[in-house]
């Protein structure tokens, strides 16, 4: 890396050129004097013209701009506003007017009279007589090539705004924009023919990314931003992203070592930390140095695996076998080992790997072939082993979900029952106590008929006892046989229970009543 920087540009005015003057603060009219006086003090013609102009006829410049003459092939510069009139005819012997050109004018040349003036975002490139390139920013000059020679502007640029997009041709990231000036030229009698060359480069960088310039063995990294390189031995090497980046790629065939082809389609996501370390390597992109040592270092790593004895490899799992895809576990172990040796290459050429995985696989050949349909064949059994396992729990669950209904059904039908049950039994206490309610009523009643009844007995009979008069008791006992016939009937014959042929008061009583009773 040399000093100072490829991409520098010397200021060509910090050296005197003669018949040339920048413009300054004053502006272009101001210039053109201070070159007319160098001019006439050189002993040439002067530059700026003595006309006098007027306000009624001739030609009219106006404010802002100068007028033009050709006077034998030497340029004439009319600087004060007004009107030039075509006489007298001295003033106009062997000069032709050419018209008017704007103070504002970027580019003004005309018969070795050179105006260059650009604004902020402008660039000129332009040729000094001894084809020297140079370029000029935010400035501006005049010239006059009477000696020792003319400057040519070869383009005005707008850096802002260059019109060559630059893209990574694999991730097709914007890289930058450039813009090549060119001039054409003729090599000489020995070869006519005009060739064009590359005078100036520009570059528009944009953030986070750099250029790659080169000068002889040594190189140098260029910054985002915009530049300018007229330097004839500096070129350009690439410019290059520092962003994180992905792209898919795909891998020749790797051969095992049981000589299974292998073809992979990689996910690969790196960013570039140092790009010098990268062009010393001579690669354009980073995907093209990761693409060349991926494959060289799966190539060396799948030449010492076995295929065919990984996927015969098993795992054991509780009660069940679990059959492995031998190329998944393959490809676990050759990734694994990959990305560590990866990740360490790529650091070489300033690239930090940021992730490795594989997105599709192929593989090919006989044992390959064979090995599928083995594992095929497994994993149909344990498809098919796992339908069973799977009706069989259908089935029993169907059988349990029945039994559930039936035992909630049971328990329905024991709970209805043990209802039907309560409330027959309720029915039966609630007629038994009625029963026995209405037999104690009755009971009660009755016994109460009954001792109202002996008590009424009990009182006649005591009243008939209590009669003294034996008429009385003889109407009494008249009345008795009376009642005794009601009660009976005439055609009853009753008999005595006693020997003297009186009546029992007890049974004479019950008679009574018994008539009297039939005749209510």
């Amino acid at each position: 890396m040399s000093t100072p920087s490829f991409a520098q540009t010397l200021d060509f005015f910090s050296k005197k050129c003669p018949n040339v003057v920048c413009i300054g603060e004053n502006g272009v009219i101001s210039a053109l004097q201070e070159l007319d006086r160098q001019v006439r003090q050189a002993g040439y013609n002067k530059i700026l013209s003595d006309k006098v102009p007027t306000d009624w006829i001739g030609k009219r410049i106006a404010l802002g701009q100068i007028g033009l003459i050709d006077h034998g092939g030497l340029p004439k510069v009319l600087t004060k506003p007004g009107r030039y009139p075509g006489f007298p005819l001295r003033n106009w012997w062997a000069r032709s007017y050419e018209g008017t050109r704007e103070l504002s004018d970027t580019v003004i040349n005309f018969q070795g009279l050179t105006v260059v003036q650009v604004s902020q975002n402008q660039v000129a490139v332009i040729s000094d007589p001894q084809n020297q390139i140079f370029v000029l920013k935010n400035s501006g000059f005049v010239a006059y090539g009477i000696t020792p020679g003319s400057y040519d502007v070869l383009a005005i640029v707008d850096q802002n705004h260059l019109p060559n997009l630059i893209k990574d041709h694999v991730t097709g990231a914007v890289l930058g924009r450039c813009f090549e000036v060119r001039i054409s030229s003729t090599t000489g009698p020995m070869d006519s023919s005009t060739r064009d060359r590359v005078v100036a480069l520009f570059l528009e960088i944009p953030a986070n990314n750099c250029a790659i310039l080169q000068s002889g063995n040594g190189l140098e990294l260029l910054p985002a931003g915009q530049h300018c390189i007229t330097h004839p031995n500096v070129t350009l090497r690439g410019l290059y992203t520092l962003g994180e980046n992905q792209f898919e790629m795909p891998t020749k065939d790797i051969f095992t070592h049981d000589y299974v082809p292998v073809s992979l389609k990689l996910y690969l996501k790196w960013q570039l930390e140092e790009p010098l370390k990268l062009a010393m390597h001579g690669y354009e992109t980073p995907y093209d140095a990761l693409r060349d040592k991926t494959q060289s270092i799966l190539t060396q790593i799948a030449a010492r695996l076995d295929y065919s004895s990984m996927v015969k490899q098993r795992t054991l799992g509780g009660d069940s076998v679990e059959e492995m895809e031998g190329s998944s576990q393959f490809l676990d172990v050759l990734i694994t080992r990959t990305v560590g040796d990866l990740h360490t290459a790529a650091l070489e050429y300033g690239i930090t790997l940021k992730d490795l995985a594989v997105i599709d696989r192929q593989f090919e050949g006989e044992t390959v072939s064979t090995m599928h349909k083995l594992t095929k064949r497994a994993l149909q059994t344990h498809v098919e082993v796992a339908d069973v396992d799977r009706e069989n729990i259908i089935k029993v669950k169907q059988e349990e979900g029945v039994l559930s209904v039936a035992r909630i059904k049971a328990q329905a039908r024991k709970a209805e029952a043990d209802a039907e049950a309560y409330s027959i039994t309720a029915v039966a206490k609630a007629v038994a106590e009625r029963t026995r309610t209405e037999a104690d009523a009755h009971a009660h009643a009755t016994r109460l008929a009954a001792e109202a009844e002996a008590e009424a007995i009990r009182i006649k009979g005591q009243a008939d006892a209590n009669v003294e008069d034996e008429f009385a008791q003889e109407m009494g006992r008249r009345r008795q046989e009376i009642a005794r016939v009601s009660a009976f009937g005439n055609k009853a014959v009753f008999v005595p229970t006693e020997a003297m042929g009186v009546v029992a008061p007890a049974l004479a009583g019950l008679a009574a009543g018994v008539g009297a009773d039939l005749r209510n």
